[in-house]
């Protein structure tokens, strides 16, 4: 047997090839359930245009093909999730027996890997196998223990879907692409109602609101959002471990604080104000300049 280091760094290259192959997989399963998923809104389109309800159960089969494709996508990013773990955690695997943190994902690996097309997540379950021992890998196999995740068992069942799930899936696909299905029609007594308000002569009569009045219009409310808006836009933080209730704080207008030259000028030209008012006095009157000059004459 290889050294336990040795093996360690096998398991790591495979791992990390194994979550790029993990993802170059679903984003082709996803483009390809997009087309089906196109391809099923044509078809329930041709039947609502032809009023064609045999044709039903055929669409039903489709869809069926496209819930399975959706349910091993999941189960690629599930197992991709525990790929990732044991990559962030390759330090435990230096140990000779399985840490418990690590045994659901490593058996889940273990027991789902095979049913894949993975050929990288195969060789990392192989290495798994060759560090932990034929008796781990059987007892993941089996899931005797119950440590495989109920998740991955579910996902990989054969059973096929619900009829209501069916269902789910033919009308979320019909509403993505505007399809009319299933197709709703007017009760009865609702055709009837409308038939006697058409007029004899074939015209559908529309009926106009009455317009509203001056004294109405000035008591409505504008709109908030009416106006220019600003071309600035702040998102708000989301919480995290260090700020639970993150608010948004702007920049306000900065506090001036007078220096000391400042609150020196301010000083002075104070006190020389007051000097002024003491010598200058108030205006002298005309008779006070006139008594002056005929002092300064003398």
């Amino acid at each position: 047997m290889a050294p336990s280091s040795a093996i360690v760094g096998k398991i790591k290259v495979q791992l990390k090839l194994s979550i790029s192959r993990l993802r170059m997989v679903q984003q082709k399963d996803t483009a390809i359930a997009k087309q089906q998923r196109r391809a099923m809104a044509v078809l329930l389109e041709l039947m609502r245009a032809a009023n064609q309800q045999g044709k039903e159960e055929s669409a039903r089969i489709r869809v069926e093909n496209i819930i399975r494709s959706d349910i091993t996508t999941e189960l690629l990013e599930v197992l991709e999730l525990y790929c990732e773990l044991l990559l962030a955690r390759t330090g435990l695997l230096e140990a000779k027996e399985c840490d418990p943190g690590l045994e659901e994902a490593i058996k889940s690996i273990i027991y789902a890997a095979p049913r894949t097309d993975v050929k990288e997540l195969q060789q990392a379950r192989a290495l798994l196998v060759e560090k932990y021992g034929k008796d781990f890998a059987l007892e993941a196999v089996e899931n005797s223990d119950g440590k495989v995740a109920e998740r991955v068992i579910k996902k990989l069942r054969v059973d096929p879907p619900d009829p209501e799930l069916v269902t789910l899936y033919l009308k979320e696909i019909a509403r993505t692409y505007g399809v009319n299905w299933p197709r709703k029609e007017d009760s009865p007594d609702r055709q009837k109602d409308e038939g006697d308000d058409t007029p004899s002569d074939g015209q559908a009569s529309k009926n106009l609101e009455e317009p509203l009045t001056t004294a109405e219009l000035s008591k409505a409310t504008p709109p908030r959002d009416l106006g220019p808006r600003s071309p600035v836009s702040v998102a708000p933080p989301s919480p995290s471990t260090d700020n639970l209730s993150p608010r948004i704080r702007l920049p306000g207008p900065p506090e001036l604080k007078p220096g000391a030259k400042m609150s020196g000028n301010t000083t002075r030209s104070g006190e020389s104000g007051a000097k002024k008012d003491i010598v200058g006095g108030k205006i002298p009157d005309v008779d006070e300049l006139a008594k002056r000059f005929a002092a300064l004459k003398k």
